[in-house]
């Protein structure tokens, strides 16, 4: 994974800046990367299992689309030329490696455009426009804010959202590059990684960083990355191309950097997600998830954002689902004078008025016994609706036997029964 500021981690810092300065920025980015460090060695990562993978489907689909929007400006910006650079850059870059593939494309591609712009003198916007680059090497320091309490309730707030915004970008980044290269990674290692970074970041005056999608996307698809050794390089290689040959760098043209993350968006994207077949076969809920996804991410410009709505959709549409997985059957005795209620499924707050609503209270003869054995009893509101039922069975002086119950759901029974407040 390639790693450095983002947008994500601009966004949640601007307000900090403008209000107290840069000063406090690094202060911020030291405390979020030592939070970050603590988050990886207590196992955060295990939480990504709890991604669905719609989400994860939805969060590709929507980089793609930001990174290709990303591009329209420049495009408009380079007028007719800059579109037919950006059209024979892509040329280069999926012809070149049907002839070889000893050298990455996309870095064939810049450089042939770079010449062909230079010594045609063809006037279009190059990286030079974008910014000034630097001359010279960070150096190291100390944040300087007073060390008191009042500073730290200042940057608390913003090193927690920082830790957490960049940790939730890096760990799906990694496991996007998981699917694609085929090989496992340390994500609590990731973690720790991330924090040692933003701490030795916040020292030599730079703000808190993450993985950055785009261009790991880039080291792994176009450059065919599959070690560690590539992001130090990229790293070094842009150390030297910023600092000591910033005035080639500088005359790159824009279109081909356009060409190469347009053909990054293209081959990010799910295509297959979104065909016919596919979207006829999965299921709505999921479809649902996915696009709401894409959406949030895409207005919101920020993939943290767009993550955290899909997880909360996928939750909700699972608690609605399980909600309804409750099934009670009821036997009479053939004399009349018991009757057999049996429960399958997972009882817990979504499912509990469901449970109650199940009985036929006045109806039932004097002795009613309920069967447990094929559910379980997961949370106090599980607990609340059987006292319920109970307290319902003995307004009708109706005798009631609860069978069945598993250890874990008869433990948290004995522990809670009689102790709530009633369901109703």
């Amino acid at each position: 994974m390639i790693s450095a500021a983002t947008g994500a981690m601009a966004l949640v810092v601007v307000s900090l800046v403008d209000r107290h300065g840069v000063e406090y920025l690094l202060a911020a980015t030291v405390l979020a990367g030592i939070i970050q460090v603590t988050l990886g060695g207590l196992g955060i990562a295990k939480l990504m299992r709890f991604v669905p993978r719609s989400v994860m489907t939805g969060f590709v689909n929507a980089l793609a689309i930001l990174i290709f929007l990303a591009q329209v400006p420049h495009l408009v910006a380079g007028g007719a030329l800059g579109l037919i650079l950006v059209a024979g850059g892509l040329a280069l870059i999926v012809l070149i490696p049907r002839f070889t593939k000893a050298v990455p494309a996309p870095l064939v591609a810049i450089v042939v455009l770079t010449v062909i712009v230079v010594a045609g003198g063809i006037g279009v916007p190059n990286v030079g426009d974008e910014g000034e680059l630097p001359s010279v090497l960070p150096f190291l320091g100390i944040p300087s804010v007073p060390l008191n309490l009042e500073t730290l309730a200042i940057i608390a707030p913003y090193s927690l959202t920082l830790a957490a915004v960049g940790l939730l970008e890096s760990l799906m980044t990694a496991k996007l590059v998981d699917d694609i290269t085929e090989t496992p990674s340390d994500k609590d290692r990731e973690a720790r990684g991330q924090g040692i970074a933003n701490v030795i970041t916040g020292f030599f005056g730079g703000m808190a960083g993450c993985a950055m999608i785009g261009q790991t996307m880039i080291n792994v698809k176009a450059g065919r990355a599959r070690t560690r050794l590539s992001t130090l390089s990229a790293g070094v290689f842009l150390l030297a191309l910023v600092v000591g040959l910033g005035s080639v760098v500088a005359v790159i043209p824009m279109s081909a950097l356009v060409a190469v993350m347009i053909l990054v968006a293209v081959s990010t994207f799910g295509w297959h997600s979104v065909s016919p077949s596919t979207l006829k076969m999965m299921p709505r809920g999921e479809i649902v998830v996915m696009t709401l996804t894409v959406g949030a991410t895409v207005f919101t410009h920020n993939l943290a954002i767009g993550v955290g709505v899909g997880v909360l959709a996928s939750m909700a549409l699972f608690a609605r689902r399980v909600a309804h997985l409750v099934n009670v059957d009821r036997v009479l005795d053939p004399d009349g004078s018991s009757a057999l209620y049996a429960v399958t499924g997972e009882l817990f707050f979504a499912s509990d008025q469901e449970l109650i609503d199940s009985f036929h209270y006045a109806e039932d003869p004097p002795n009613v016994v309920i069967d447990f054995s094929r559910a379980h009893l997961w949370d106090s509101s599980a607990v609340a609706a059987l006292d319920a039922i109970s307290t319902h069975y003995q307004r009708h002086d109706i005798e009631l036997e609860i069978t069945g119950l598993n250890s874990h759901s008869e433990q948290l029974h004995g522990e809670l029964s009689g102790q709530l407040a009633p369901a109703h």
